[in-house]
């Protein structure tokens, strides 16, 4: 197979993001591909099959377009009607990947990690693998590349039957153990975490006050106990 002898960049977030969409949708929409500005920041906003969930403005989606089509990454064109600018994805030729790495990138960089046989399910409508063996040996591939692995296997988390799959295209993979507090995507990228980590430190504090009158009363608690 076909491999790009240079180092690949690393992506930002939401340079990645881009990416997947255009991907997707160049298989999915072939009727509205290439897509307009307008029609990739919705695609990025999608609230379904997008892992983590986002709200990009299209100011930011049109910076980081502009940073892609430098790299020739993105390709801008006006298509049949020659009005309405729109933007097409050059990431398989740039990177010298086949259509079914692209696919599994892609379907990495739209839903997070996931195991062979959920990269198989929800790759599907962009590639279809014979088998989930097939995936694991393009996946394999990704992640022994001379020029640069794009790919890596995770430890197993404990309980899961499987290995979870990352892309390392936005860099060093962030470990599940680790998101919490060291996400690769921003707090600013990922809606509701700071309401979350809110509710969390709140019930933290409960616990602790209700510890603290515990512990201030243990005469109180072992008469409770007593006439329990």
């Amino acid at each position: 197979m076909a491999e790009c002898p240079a180092s690949p960049r690393v992506l930002s977030f939401l340079e990645a993001r881009i990416l997947g969409v255009l991907i997707e949708k160049e298989k999915t929409t072939p009727d509205t591909y290439p897509l307009t500005l307008n029609s990739l920041t919705a695609g990025c906003n999608q609230k379904s099959a997008r892992d983590p969930v986002v709200s990009v403005a299209e100011s930011e989606v049109q910076a980081a377009l502009e940073d892609l089509r430098s790299h020739v990454l993105v390709l801008e064109t006006y298509g049949a009607s020659g009005r309405v600018l729109r933007y097409a994805q050059n990431f398989g030729r740039v990177y010298g990947l086949p259509a079914a790495s692209v696919a599994l990138l892609a379907t990495l960089a739209l839903r997070g990690e996931q195991t062979v046989s959920e990269l198989r399910a929800n790759s599907e409508r962009l590639y279809r693998f014979d088998d989930s063996s097939s995936v694991e040996a393009y996946l394999d591939e990704l992640a022994a590349r001379s020029s640069g692995a794009l790919v890596t296997r995770l430890p197993r988390q404990v309980g899961s039957r499987e290995h979870r799959w990352a892309h390392l295209l936005c860099g060093a993979a962030t470990l599940p153990a680790e998101k919490g507090s060291a996400s690769r995507v921003g707090v600013e990228e990922q809606p509701g975490l700071e309401h979350r980590v809110a509710r969390l430190e709140l019930e933290v504090a409960e616990l602790r006050t209700a510890l603290k009158v515990l512990l201030r009363q243990p005469g109180e608690l072992a008469d409770q106990v007593d006439k329990a």
